[in-house]
């Protein structure tokens, strides 16, 4: 597969033209070690396409990378998957539908929210891994748009620890009330390429957003715009173009173009490989931990119910060279991709088995499910957000009005959403989160 994008690039750096243009570092750079990275880095001259106007290298790019997912369109994103959300519910805007949200989401997804004046309609799922995971069923969706008759469902999946919901059952309710659903599949940008395709465009989204920096080999802030719908195609760029930069990074653009001959090339091998080898390890532990099911490349050590503490877990392997994505008193959450090859593996298993040795054991948690109320709504999502606030300990917020949220990680369940009334069941999981302050409306 051609990569126009990095070929422009690579073909300017090496010609001698005198850059009277943007960047300032004129291909140059204070430090030798930038060197290679700065004559790469351009701006939009002649020949290099525009972003949110492409119609040359940076469109070719994204048919590319379209025709590898079976997108109707794909458009790139240099801010991450965060522009890719404000996008796909601006378009939900536009239509004037009553957005319905899983309530596990990123914090960019309710900041995107604020912006619009989008007043949510949330759905609460069944947890299963304290505040960052929870199950959500077809019928349980069906029921809460039941007479809707203009909606947008939004889900976040893969969740932060690897659970990936029934997207196609999703679709189905979606669309058979004609509502639209668009996923949050940040953590899914490698999902369409296993044995078996399960990235959400094939099973029925209508648009969904990949964070190709996080699973595949991309520079952070990579993302990926995909839709199923025909009629989207020509929208995604104006909705992007109302947040995105006008100066988008040139160089996260041509790692996203390069992604494409990789995942033309490599990746079905790798996943395959790395699936094993992941595989593998829980097998090697299965004795010792138990992990959490869902994607194969999240290792999520479910580190409570057999008696330790995922924060000790992390830190000890820390000691020992390995940094873990996330670890909290219940979970610790170990992030592999279709680039980490056997000796990571066995990196990893011999300092968790030194982990383990060293770690205290106390007694197994078998329940750690969070029951999680919806609170009452004192004011809109908006008003909250820019309204005068002010942080305060969480033992005096009851009552008050949260302003913007605090959770542990996105994406997270929010204890306690922008214009929702902290309650004592709020403090309770703020306190056991190790959350010792709130954000809240001035009174």
């Amino acid at each position: 597969m051609n990569t126009p994008i990095y070929d422009f690039l690579t073909q300017y750096s090496s010609s001698d033209t005198l850059r009277c243009h943007m960047p300032g570092h004129k291909g140059r750079s204070f430090s030798g070690s930038m060197h290679e990275l700065s004559r790469l880095d351009i701006t939009e001259i002649k020949g290099a396409d525009s972003l949110f106007e492409a119609d040359g290298i940076i469109a070719q790019s994204e048919r590319n990378m379209a025709s590898l997912y079976g997108s109707a369109a794909a458009a790139y994103s240099a801010g991450g998957s965060t522009l890719c959300i404000q996008a796909m519910l601006a378009i939900m805007k536009q239509e004037g539908r009553t957005v319905y949200a899983v309530r596990n989401v990123h914090r960019a997804f309710l900041n995107a929210a604020a912006l619009l004046g989008i007043e949510v309609e949330w759905i609460m799922p069944e947890y299963s891994g304290g505040i960052l995971s929870g199950r959500i069923g077809p019928e349980t969706v069906r029921r809460a748009m039941s007479g809707s008759k203009n909606a947008a469902l939004y889900v976040t999946s893969p969740d932060y620890t690897g659970r990936i919901a029934d997207i196609a059952a999703l679709a189905e309710v979606c669309h058979d009330i004609g509502a639209r659903l668009i996923v949050d599949n940040a953590h899914g940008a490698h999902l369409a390429f296993f044995e078996r395709n399960i990235h959400p465009i094939s099973l029925g989204a209508d648009m969904c957003c990949d964070s190709a920096h996080k699973m595949l080999p991309a520079f952070t802030g990579a993302a990926v715009l995909h839709t199923s719908r025909g009629e989207y195609a020509d929208k995604l760029k104006g909705a992007m173009g109302l947040f995105g930069s006008t100066s988008p990074s040139y160089l996260i653009m041509a790692s996203l173009d390069l992604c494409t001959q990789y995942i033309d090339g490599n990746i079905r091998r790798d996943l395959a490989e790395n699936v094993r080898l992941a595989n593998e390890l829980r097998s090697r532990f299965a004795d010792r931990l138990t992990f959490a099911d869902g994607d194969p490349l999240h290792i999520t050590v479910k580190a409570c119910e057999n008696g330790y503490d995922g924060t000790e877990l992390a830190e000890l392997l820390r000691e020992n060279g390995v940094e873990c994505e996330y670890a909290d008193s219940e979970l610790m959450v170990l992030l592999m991709s279709p680039m980490s090859v056997a000796e990571d593996y066995e990196r990893l298993e011999n300092a968790l088995d030194r982990a383990l040795c060293s770690a205290k054991r106390n007694q197994p948690c078998r329940n750690m499910g969070i029951e999680m109320k919806l609170p009452k709504k004192a004011m809109s999502i908006r008003e909250a957000v820019f309204s005068p606030s002010e942080e305060i300990p969480v033992e005096k917020a009851e009552g008050r009005v949260c302003a913007t949220v605090n959770v542990p990680c996105p994406p997270a369940v929010p204890i306690a959403a922008s214009g929702e009334i902290i309650d004592r069941g709020c403090i309770n999981i703020f306190k056991r989160y190790g959350i010792p302050v709130v954000n809240v409306v001035k009174l």
